[in-house]
């Protein structure tokens, strides 16, 4: 719990600090804000919690775990493995999802430091010019720290949020008694009489309100880290009324000191504290928000880990920053995006209600594509009738869309920003994917049938020389590149030679006795696959490790592992567009070497370069 607290609920738990200002702004229409509006507001805020996180991730989404592991692109693997064709619309949708979270990542750290740096305004006006650069000094930092690894600060990240939901929770309760009326926006009629009354004002209302519920994606993208029993416990007994105990305080607080309009209090969060304890407030809520962020880099580290395995992404540099922790990674070029990102964000912008706009389209039409996943896995996996099926799928969905469309209309308003984020992923991930797929018809096309080679060396050998090679394909019934080239022009062949193809699972995790299969073809030649989980770094000599158990007397010293380099150029007859096909090539260019991503020691490995044409 106290780890989940930590990691999972850093961004919803900040919520507060701007969700009921950008809803009350979004509510007054006249220029008066009236009581109705504002239980009207709280009912949304009370029951959007509820009906999201509390039903749809806690009862639903949360069960739909595949081997214990959360998130949009498990769920898209827990659903092609129930298709024996692995569809390619589920895969788009999968894809969709993963660039929509990109674009929620880039916005929440921004958004979260920046609004807590805002509480500076109300302890030290004259400290307002200064909060942009603070905040930039701040980010700057977070991303840096990101190398040496956060193990040793995660293990402070529980206290450090349990403290300040304590604070939530208290400030809240206290200012209830401000006037103990607002707790009638416990009643949904306050909801669905303020939907009705203008419907204008309440379209944009709901569009700010969706704020108070960004983050809920993170019970589901955490699970494989903490496990469903203590995220579903620290929400209930902890963060869901921490949370409502602070927006009724906010709302109570509302009501007894706003003028006509709200023109006295602009930030509630930090206004409703008492004197003594608001610079400490804003100093908890800036290392609140900083451990939100950590949270959100950290899950897109995974996300993006998990994309490389599935070959939706090319490969990437992944660091392990701690010797037990399998979770803590850093991946340097996803951390070098998303840090000029957001700071280009921070510089745009300028203050968080500007960000407030940008905020949701990116987590609303994420959480569309987690309901439409979640019918598969209620249908086939789960073996549910379709009526049982459609009465909360439809809930679901009539639900985001409403938040999804509220989001949509702010397009013009900064939404753009997480638009051309999560268009700018797409573009890479369809691109890849394309290009790929494309890459090994071609390839497949010039290969050789590995049983007519292992037919003619049988016949006809010739030089052999000592030792083992092993060949790297992702064709095993093909002779591999290397190999061709290496009796072409060397004219040897190895005593022994190993035919090695590298499989991602549809699941997280492979144990070590499934790791392993050795076919032998004949006296020279043996099939090896190697299967790892989408979630496990791949290491190839550890791995060939398991198949002296199998037979294999694997000995790193006498084996050599050849690899084929393929230079890739455009050609004038490419099914792909020209610009999609350069795209792909400077994204092949860049992924990192087969070598150091399969964990093969620099000096046993002999490289053979081809040029194959798109």
């Amino acid at each position: 719990m106290m780890g989940a607290l930590g990691v999972v609920y850093g961004d919803i738990g900040t919520s507060p600090i701007y969700a009921f200002r950008e809803a009350l702004h979004a509510s007054v229409s006249d220029g008066d804000l009236l009581r109705i509006e504002i239980l009207g507001v709280i009912s949304l805020i009370v029951w959007s919690l509820a009906l999201i996180v509390t039903v749809k991730y806690v009862l639903f989404v949360l069960r739909a775990d595949n081997n214990g592991e959360g998130g949009i692109l498990s769920l898209m693997a827990l659903v092609r493995s129930s298709f024996a064709s692995r569809p390619d619309i589920i895969l788009g949708i999968g894809i969709i999802g993963a660039a929509l979270f990109f674009g929620d990542a880039v916005i929440t750290p921004a958004i979260s430091v920046l609004s807590a740096v805002e509480g500076l305004e109300i302890v030290a006006p004259h400290m307002t010019p200064y909060v942009v650069p603070i905040t930039i000094t701040i980010l700057l930092i977070l991303f840096f720290v990101q190398r040496h690894g956060t193990g040793r600060m995660a293990s402070i990240f529980g206290p450090v949020m349990l403290l300040w939901f304590f604070a939530l929770g208290l400030t809240g309760f206290i200012h209830i008694f401000d006037d103990p009326g607002i707790l009638a926006g416990l009643n949904p009629y306050y909801a669905f009489a303020f939907l009705s009354g203008n419907l204008t004002t309440s379209f944009a209302t709901i569009g700010a309100i969706f704020l108070a519920v960004t983050g809920a994606e993170a019970l589901y993208a955490d699970l494989g880290h903490f496990g469903r029993k203590p995220i579903v416990r620290a929400w209930l007994w902890i963060v869901f009324p921490s949370l409502i105990l602070n927006y009724f305080g906010q709302g109570a607080f509302i009501l007894t000191h706003s003028a006509a309009g709200g023109a006295e209090v602009h930030n509630p969060f930090f206004q409703m504290m008492p004197k003594w304890a608001l610079l400490p407030m804003v100093l908890l809520a800036t290392i609140a928000t900083v451990i939100a962020s950590q949270a959100v880099l950290t899950g897109t580290y995974s996300l993006a880990r998990q994309a490389v395995q599935l070959n939706i992404l090319p490969r990437l540099e992944v660091l392990h920053t701690s010797e037990t922790l399998h979770g803590q990674i850093y991946m340097p070029r996803i951390n070098l995006l998303l840090g000029i990102t957001v700071i280009l964000l921070v510089v745009t912008f300028q203050k968080s209600s500007n960000l407030a706009a940008a905020y949701g389209i990116a987590v609303t039409g994420n959480m569309l594509v987690t309901t439409t996943l979640l019918f598969f896995v209620m249908r086939r996996l789960w073996k549910w009738s379709l009526p049982v099926v459609l009465v909360p799928i439809i809930g679901f969905a009539v639900v985001d869309l409403m938040f999804f469309s509220a989001n949509l209309v702010k397009v013009h308003q900064g939404g753009w920003a997480s638009i051309v984020v999560g268009s700018l992923v797409l573009l890479v991930m369809w691109t890849w994917v394309r290009g790929s797929r494309h890459l090994f018809q071609k390839t497949r096309k010039t290969e050789v049938p590995l049983d007519i080679i292992v037919s003619q060396m049988a016949r006809k050998e010739p030089v052999i020389v000592a030792g083992t090679a092993v060949f790297l394909t992702g064709d095993p019934s093909s002779v591999p590149t290397a190999l061709m080239h290496s009796l072409k022009h060397y004219k040897v062949l190895h005593e022994n030679n190993v035919i090695l193809t590298v499989v991602t699972a549809p699941r997280p995790w492979v144990s070590a006795d499934d790791r392993a299969r050795i076919s032998q073809y004949s006296d020279r030649f043996m099939q090896v696959t190697l299967t790892f989980g989408y979630m496990q770094s791949p290491n190839i000599p550890r791995a060939l490790g398991i198949c002296r158990r199998l037979g294999w007397k694997y000995d790193i010293m006498t084996t050599s592992f050849f690899l084929s380099r393929r230079v890739l150029r455009v050609s004038p007859r490419s099914p792909m567009p020209h610009w999609q096909a350069k795209l792909f090539i400077t994204l092949a260019r860049s992924a990192s070497d087969a070598t150091e991503y399969f964990q093969i020691p620099t000096g046993r490995v002999v490289e053979i370069g081809t040029q194959v044409n798109l």
